[in-house]
């Protein structure tokens, strides 16, 4: 019996190696989708962005209580799964707690502390629970985050809820089978949580405590892998995403808007600015970006990042007087058109050939034209994600290439050419204003 549960394990983590590895392939792949950008300069900075902001939650205590309770999800995932290294031993191995006799007390200090974080992870994930269903946070109840996008923030709430529980009532009914003496049931010394769920469980014979503890053990091991694979799937590979995507942040300041080399070299042409022996540019492909292929690999990696927070959209001065723009929505987009091109490259399709774009298939005129370009979006990202670049490439496209603008912004653009000021009065006349400061 032994021996074939080891078969079932080995067989169970060979299989969600496998779909995790070829998620990741997938996610790679849609990343790769994006033009090249060099972003590895100044390294020390992007080491300190990534602990402080993706490790040290920096930004999420703008909002103290939902921060805390966040970095209670947080820390509990990363350091509980420690314990996920024990039972995976254990699985293969056919042991039981296998580092308890060389850990000692401090085997019991670890698992209690384990518990405290578990515990705080249960009432932090009913708190965001009652936010989203009973308080009805509005940012939670966009527009675009209807059907799976609500659905999915629901579902890994009480994914983290079961799998919670599941490890204290595991511990629970491994102290009672320690107290009474089983087999292969190794001392471990009192777990403070998980012994409160032992008067419980006092009632039932010890063969029917083992199938209880093992198949606590079953629901959670099986359920670490399976949040594994769904969080690839789901807003929260953030939970790993927010690691590169911090690293590979811009340093630049959040209001510099970046030229295209192209042009600026046209113009440096144009105004004798060039070394006369300067290479010509070189031709320009697309102005813009009409998809996520005319976007860098930063920009994709930014939508898978997406926390889905809408923390971004809440601060959107356009969105909050009505208007169609949602950075958040500009973020699931791209993804999901990024997953639609990859899905059709891997099946042997057209790819970005099938006659759809990002803008207008996904991202409308309406929504880039709302934008005021005041960077609040980028101020407000957890985990620096910058909807702003996309909005801009997409709107260079249309101004440059289509040249589709709203009536009001060709008159700016005409007086800037003609009078180097978005309004219409000759260059000499620019500081008149002055001359009544002089008097």
């Amino acid at each position: 019996m032994a021996y074939l549960q080891q078969v079932l394990f080995l067989v169970l983590v060979a299989t969600a190696t496998f779909l995790l590895v070829r998620r990741i392939k997938f996610i790679k792949t849609s990343i790769n989708l994006g033009k090249p950008q060099d972003l590895t300069d100044n390294k020390p900075a992007r080491w300190r962005n990534m602990l402080l902001v993706a490790f040290g939650q920096q930004k999420m205590f703008k909002k103290p209580v939902p921060a805390l309770l966040h970095l209670f999800v947080y820390v509990g995932f990363v350091l509980i799964n420690i314990e996920v290294l024990e039972i995976i031993i254990d699985g293969l191995a056919g042991t039981h707690r296998i580092f308890a006799p060389y850990l000692g007390t401090f085997y019991t200090v670890l698992l209690n502390f384990f518990e405290f974080l578990a515990v705080g992870v249960l009432v932090a994930c009913v708190f965001f629970l009652i936010r989203r269903n009973i308080l009805k946070v509005p940012r939670f109840h966009k527009p675009e985050m209807k059907a799976w996008p609500f659905l999915d923030a629901n579902l890994i709430l009480v994914f983290e809820i079961i799998l919670v529980v599941a490890i204290l009532k595991m511990n629970a009914t491994d102290q009672l089978l320690q107290a009474r003496g089983a087999e292969h049931y190794t001392a471990t010394g009192r777990l403070f949580f998980s012994s409160l769920l032992m008067p419980f469980f006092d009632g039932f014979s010890t063969p029917t405590l083992v199938g209880f503890e093992r198949a606590f053990w079953w629901v959670h091991i099986t359920g670490i892998l399976a949040f594994a694979i769904y969080v690839t799937y789901s807003k929260h590979l953030h939970i790993f995403m927010a690691f590169p995507n911090t690293w590979y942040a811009s340093l630049k300041p959040k209001g510099e808007i970046t030229n295209m080399n192209s042009v600026t070299n046209e113009v440096k042409i144009m105004l004798g600015l060039q070394p006369a022996d300067a290479a010509p540019p070189a031709e320009v492909e697309r102005f813009g970006a009409k998809d996520v292929t005319d976007l860098s690999w930063k920009n994709i990696m930014d939508a898978f990042t997406c926390t889905e927070c809408g923390r971004c959209t809440a601060e959107c001065p356009a969105n909050q007087t009505g208007k169609k723009l949602s950075p958040r929505k500009i973020m699931m987009d791209t993804r999901d058109r990024a997953e639609e091109i990859t899905r059709s490259l891997l099946a042997g399709g057209k790819g970005a050939d099938d006659g759809k774009f990002l803008l207008d298939d996904y991202i409308s005129r309406e929504e880039l034209n709302a934008c005021t370009t005041c960077n609040a979006c980028v101020e407000a990202c957890p985990v620096l994600i910058n909807p702003l670049t996309i909005i801009i490439e997409l709107r260079r496209y249309l101004v440059m290439e289509e040249s589709s603008a709203p009536a009001e912004w060709n008159a700016m653009f005409q007086n800037i050419e003609t009078s180097f000021s978005p309004w219409k009065f000759a260059p000499s006349d620019r500081f008149k204003w002055a001359d009544e400061l002089r008097n």
